[in-house]
C-alpha cells in the first residue's frame, strides 16, 4: 500500500534515486516538492482560467447570443445545460488519454489533451451566433465544450499526486493546499476580464466582440502552459521520479473492480467543497443578472475580492490540516459549509449587504475547505492505481459535486425558491460527512 511506502520513508520530500543509477544521474535527481508545485499551480490555473471564462460566459453573454429565442431565465438554464456537458465528457477524456499515454507516453498525451483544449476555447471565440446560423451554433457550442472536458481529462500529469507522495509527512497538507491555488488565480483572471469589459463596453459591442476576448486570452495562456507543463514532465529527473513512485496508466477495468470503493468514497468525500464551488461563483451571477438591479461589474468585483479571500483561505487550509489532520479539516468545513446553507436565503434575499456578505464568507470557506479537498483519501489506492485513480476521482468529483449546481441551484431558487439552494448545499455537506465516517470505519476495519 501507498501509504505504508510513505511510513517507510519515500515521503520524505525528496526523490531518493535507486541505487543502480550512475553517480552523474545522481547528482540531478533531486526534485523539491516546492519545485512540483510550482508546475502544479501553473497546470491548474491555466484550466481554471479556461473553465471560469466559459462559465462566467454562460452567464453573462450565451443566453443572449445562443438562445436569444427563449426568456432570459430559460435561456440561462440552457447555456448551463451545455456548462454541465464538460462535466460528464471529463472522465471519458481520462480514459481515452491514458490509453494513448500508454501507447505513445506522457509528453505526446499531455501535448495532444492540452491542444485540444486550446482549440475548443479558440474555437468557441470564433462561433457564429444564433442569429447567423441558426440551431448548428447551439450545436457547435455543444461540441466545442464536450471537446473542452475531454481535453481537461487528459491534461492530467500526474503532477499532484507526485506532490502527495514527494511532500514531507508532516507538511502533505501544506503542499497540497498549494496546489490548489490555481483555482482563486484562474478565476480572479477570468473575473477581472469581464468586469474589466463589462464597465467599459456598451452592451452591443460586448455582445458583439468584446465577450470573444477572454477566450482568445485562454488560448494564448494554453500555450504557455503546454511548454512550462512539458518542460517539468519530460525532463529526466521528473520522468524517473513519477516512475519510480509507478504513477503510470493502470487499466480502468482493473481499477475499478478492485479500487471501485475508493474512486466512489473519494468522489464524494468533498461533496461539500465542490457544490459549494458554483454557489458563490456561477450561480449567484446568474441571480443577480435576473432578479437584481445590481450591475454586474460591481458584483464582479465583490467576487474578485472573494476570490482572493479563498486564495488566503487555502493557505490557511494547509497550516490547519497538518496540525489537526486533512480528513478532520474536510469534515469540520463541511459542518461549516452546512451551517452556511441555513443562512442562504436570508443572505441572498438580504439585498447587496447580505449579497456581499454570502458572497464573501463563502468563499472563506470555499477556500479552507478546496485546499484540502483533492485527493484527502487518494492514499487508499494501491500505490499503481494511485495515478489513474487519483484522476477519476477528482473527475467524478466535479460531475457529482459541481456540474450540475449552476443549473439545479438557479432552476430550484426561480421555481421553489431560495429555500431549495439551502437543501441542495447542505446535501453536499452531508454527503462529504458521510464518505469521510465511512472511510474511517473502513480504514479502522481493514
Amino acid at each position: 500500500m501507498a501509504s505504508t511506502s510513505i511510513r517507510n520513508g519515500q515521503g520524505s520530500g525528496e526523490f531518493k534515486p535507486h541505487p543502480d543509477t550512475p553517480p552523474s544521474s545522481r547528482d540531478h535527481a533531486v526534485i523539491e516538492p516546492g519545485e512540483i508545485a510550482v508546475g502544479v499551480v501553473i497546470g491548474r490555473a491555466s484550466e481554471y482560467f479556461d473553465f471560469f471564462v466559459y462559465a462566467l460566459a454562460s452567464v453573462v453573454v450565451f443566453p443572449a447570443i445562443f438562445f436569444p429565442f427563449e426568456q432570459k431565465l430559460e435561456g440561462t438554464l440552457y447555456a448551463f445545460v451545455i456548462f454541465a456537458f464538460a462535466f460528464l465528457a471529463r472522465p471519458f477524456g481520462t480514459v481515452i488519454f491514458m490509453a494513448i499515454q500508454r501507447a505513445y507516453g506522457r509528453e505526446v498525451k499531455l501535448t495532444l489533451a492540452l491542444f485540444l483544449l486550446g482549440l475548443s476555447t479558440a474555437g468557441i471565440a470564433l462561433l457564429p451566433t444564433y442569429d447567423h446560423i441558426g440551431v448548428w451554433a447551439i450545436l457547435l457550442l455543444s461540441l466545442l465544450r464536450v471537446g473542452q472536458g475531454v481535453a481537461l481529462g487528459g491534461a492530467w500529469d500526474g503532477l499532484p499526486s507526485l506532490l502527495a507522495l514527494n511532500a514531507p509527512e508532516n507538511k502533505r497538507g501544506w503542499y497540497a493546499a498549494l496546489g490548489q491555488l490555481g483555482a482563486p488565480i484562474g478565476f480572479i483572471i477570468a473575473a477581472s476580464l469581464f468586469a474589466y469589459m463589462l464597465a467599459n463596453l456598451t452592451t452591443e459591442d460586448f455582445l458583439d466582440w468584446g465577450w470573444r476576448y477572454p477566450f482568445y486570452v485562454a488560448f494564448a495562456i494554453n500555450v504557455v502552459a503546454l511548454f512550462a507543463r512539458l518542460r517539468l514532465v519530460s525532463t529526466p529527473e521528473y520522468a524517473k521520479l513519477l516512475d519510480e513512485r509507478e504513477l503510470e496508466p493502470a487499466s480502468i477495468g482493473e481499477l475499478t473492480r478492485t479500487q471501485g470503493r475508493n474512486i466512489v468514497i473519494g468522489a464524494l468525500a468533498a461533496l461539500a467543497s465542490y457544490a459549494l464551488f458554483h454557489l458563490v461563483t456561477v450561480f449567484p451571477l446568474s441571480w443577480i443578472k435576473l432578479y437584481s438591479l445590481r450591475e454586474l461589474a460591481g458584483f464582479l468585483t465583490v467576487q474578485i475580492l472573494g476570490g482572493f479571500i479563498m486564495a488566503v483561505g487555502i493557505v490557511v487550509s494547509g497550516l490547519v490540516a497538518d496540525r489537526f489532520g486533512r480528513r478532520t479539516t474536510l469534515g469540520t468545513l463541511a459542518l461549516l459549509i452546512a451551517v452556511l446553507s441555513a443562512f442562504v436565503p436570508t443572505l441572498m434575499n438580504g439585498g447587496e449587504h447580505g449579497q456581499n456578505t454570502f458572497i464573501l464568507l463563502g468563499f472563506a470557506l470555499l477556500g479552507l475547505s478546496y485546499g484540502q479537498a483533492a485527493g484527502a483519501v487518494t492514499a487508499n489506492f494501491q500505490r499503481r492505481f494511485r495515478y489513474t485513480g487519483a484522476a477519476l476521482t477528482q473527475d467524478l468529483a466535479w460531475l457529482v459535486g459541481a456540474g450540475f449546481a449552476p443549473l439545479v441551484a438557479l432552476g430550484l431558487s426561480a421555481h421553489f425558491g431560495m429555500a431549495y439552494v439551502s437543501f441542495y448545499l447542505l446535501s453536499g455537506a452531508v454527503g462529504s460527512l458521510a464518505a469521510l465516517s465511512l472511510n474511517r470505519a473502513l480504514e479502522a476495519r481493514d
